[in-house]
């Protein structure tokens, strides 16, 4: 009897239906691991820029010629705000606007503002606005940007991106439990005959959920590893490419060994959570048949 039961009962649902499980949940955590990745690769990229960007200042001084921009560099230089201070040579600006203005940009007598970078001794804003303040004062004329102010912009479209991807990732956990209880009413529906007989057995409530759960937890935790090893594939291959572009902004889009841990740990969290779910729904479904 209870071979029969084990093969054909509740711990074994139909073969087809298994299949279909398994196939729903791979996509599921396929979709599920893109958009981790993309939250977890977009708060990596956040980190870099605010670590890159923290107490950078530049500031541009025109028509000085470079005994003012000396003079300038040293009087910055001796600011308790400014741990470090470079003057920008021109060949560097010039490479930076070849791009745009090609071999002109090498023609001395393109008129080219003098550039000075400035690192401070934090990134906080009191800081940046004393030494904003001091520098205006050293030069009258100079204008200030703050690298972190200028992208700000970008910094927020890119926390959006993984605002987004979170909410993803939390959609895609409710649909797995709607899944999942869909998929234990309808087993109830398949094997209600089986139950009454396991019922007259002497078998319990609890026990014959877990007949149920166990089958929905590997059919998820089947499927949501082939999903996952493939969406990590992908998110390799992409890594791959976005690796080779030369781009500070593109750059920071890595990931960590600890957020592939977390990616990889997904499809056992979504097994758990399937599992919490078919609990849920078999225990309340048989105790509404008593």
């Amino acid at each position: 009897m209870s071979g029969r039961v084990r093969n054909g009962g509740p711990l074994g649902a139909a073969r087809g239906g298994a299949r279909a499980m398994g196939s729903v949940m791979a996509v599921m955590l396929f979709l599920t691991v893109l958009a981790a990745a993309l939250g977890l690769a977009t708060l990596a990229a956040v980190a870099g820029l605010d670590r890159q960007l923290a107490g950078q200042m530049t500031v541009q001084l025109l028509d000085a010629d470079d005994a003012a921009v000396q003079r300038t560099v040293d009087a910055i230089r001796v600011l308790p705000e400014v741990r470090a201070v470079r003057a920008v040579p021109r060949a560097e600006l010039a490479e930076l606007v070849r791009p745009w203005l090609g071999d002109a940009g090498l023609d001395a007598d393109l008129p080219m503002p003098a550039m000075i970078d400035v690192t401070l001794a934090s990134g906080s804003n009191d800081t940046a606005d004393a030494a904003a303040t001091a520098i205006t004062r050293i030069a009258p004329a100079a204008r200030v940007d703050r690298s972190a102010r200028w992208l700000a912009p970008v910094r927020s479209f890119i926390v959006s991106l993984a605002w987004l991807a979170g909410g993803i990732v939390l959609l895609m956990a409710l649909a797995t439990s709607a899944v999942v209880l869909l998929a234990a009413r309808a087993g109830l529906d398949i094997h209600r005959d089986t139950i009454d007989v396991l019922h007259m057995l002497g078998s319990t409530d609890v026990q014959i959920s877990r007949l149920f759960q166990r089958r929905i937890a590997l059919d998820t935790l089947v499927g949501g590893t082939i999903g996952t090893v493939l969406a990590m594939t992908a998110v390799l291959a992409v890594g791959t490419r976005v690796a080779a572009i030369d781009s500070v902004l593109v750059g920071g889009l890595t990931l960590s060994p600890g957020a592939w841990a977390i990616l990889a740990a997904l499809p056992i969290a979504f097994a758990l959570l399937a599992t919490i779910a078919a609990r849920f729904a078999i225990l309340r479904a048989l105790r509404r048949t008593l």
